[in-house]
């Protein structure tokens, strides 16, 4: 059955979330091909540019390969003290030979599994993709398919690896929405390795290579990872936090390494200078009350369930739209408590976020004597209608 919507016009959230003397949401604008902002408290995505289409995300694929790591090791199937040797096919593909981004692997090496993900972390090592990769599953075909299956296990549903390192474009793909998805995932689920993707730098021997990513030094700035192939351009996935808030951008298909660091700073100023976050409480959210059937009354307060966050441009707030959506028609009896449909919010850009609604009363099914007169009512008022 669809669902039943009733808009309101005016209702005393407004008063929560407007604020007074602002102009008209600007358009953000951007040179990217891709772009996403997301406001990581909520999951909210604030802004997106092709967000949802899927597009190569080149080194940004090893968000996965670690996130894939750190999931086996959490799940006991890996240890970070293990230890995989280095395959000849490893070095030539994503060594020194290879000429790509290297964590500097000789053949026969033997790192272990944390030694790995800090070349993969930090480094951008193919040479380290590859030989986790061939250490958990084989080869890094197989690997990669493990990749894509934990990624649709959590929802992320645009993502297809083909490799661990990001070097294939023919159908290797994932939205830049689910990356920024991905980058959440990553700071909720793993706080204990995070913190790796801050470190400026990271030695394999007598070989140290310099963290890629250009934000590391813009305040509040922690982490994630950059991309590049000449078939997508210059990508980044980066997360930072001010006074409590953390946001996370994306971007991707830059020209240059110099356009992707100042249009990645430009966005993040952007995500914390233009974009807020307010919270609507029962108390605030005034709910008209909704009509039921075939009850000892024929409508029953409601109010939302838990408060809402809200976020969204500046802007946009004072435009701010709420709707109680409902599954079906409610019918008697109605418990004090029950969830009887969710309260929806939506701001100009940002997608809508919803709480559930609640029944505030207890509402007794009428009687036959009651449900008799309701259908003589009902009659009579369809005859004059």
């Amino acid at each position: 059955m669809a669902p039943f919507r009733k808009s309101l016009a005016s209702f005393a959230a407004a008063a929560a979330l407007a604020t007074a003397g602002l102009a008209a949401a600007q358009v953000i604008e951007t040179p990217a091909s891709h772009a996403v902002i997301m406001d990581h408290e909520t999951g909210q995505i604030l802004f997106s540019k092709n967000g949802s289409e899927p597009m190569i995300p080149a080194s940004m694929t090893k968000m996965m390969t670690a996130y894939t790591v750190f999931k086996l090791v959490e799940r006991g199937e890996l240890s970070l003290t293990d230890r995989f040797t280095v395959s000849t096919d490893a070095w030539r593909r994503g060594g020194f030979p290879s000429g790509t981004s290297t964590m500097g692997l000789m053949p026969n090496d033997t790192p272990t599994v944390e030694e790995l993900l800090h070349g993969v972390i930090t480094m951008s090592g193919n040479d380290a993709c590859i030989v986790l990769a061939e250490g958990i599953s084989g080869s890094e075909e197989a690997f990669a398919r493990k990749m894509t299956q934990i990624a649709h296990e959590f929802g992320l549903a645009s993502a297809n690896f083909v490799d661990a390192t990001g070097l294939a474009s023919e159908n290797h793909v994932i939205s830049a929405v689910d990356l920024a998805k991905l980058a959440r995932m990553t700071i909720e689920d793993y706080p204990q390795y995070y913190d790796w993707y801050a470190l400026p730098s990271y030695s394999w021997r007598n070989f140290t290579q310099a963290n890629r990513n250009p934000l590391l030094e813009v305040a509040g700035a922690d982490g994630l990872k950059t991309g590049f192939l000449t078939v997508s351009g210059y990508s980044l996935t980066a997360s930072a936090v001010r006074d409590g808030v953390r946001r996370t951008i994306v971007v991707n298909g830059l020209p240059t390494r110099a356009a992707r660091a100042q249009e990645s700073e430009r966005l993040m100023r952007i995500a914390f200078q233009s974009f807020n976050l307010r919270t609507l409480g029962p108390e605030s959210v005034d709910l008209p009350e909704v009509e039921v059937w075939l009850g000892e009354r024929r409508t029953v307060p409601v109010s939302i369930a838990e408060p809402l966050r809200v976020a969204g441009h500046v802007a946009a707030f004072p435009r701010a739209k709420g709707e109680i959506v409902l599954s079906g028609p409610v019918r008697a009896p109605v418990t004090r408590g029950d969830t009887l449909g969710y309260f929806e919010v939506t701001l100009e850009g940002s997608e809508s976020v919803r709480v559930p609604v609640i029944a505030e009363a207890d509402v007794k099914k009428l009687g036959f004597l009651g449900m008799a007169v309701e259908g003589i009512r009902t009659f009579i008022s369809s005859s004059n209608d």
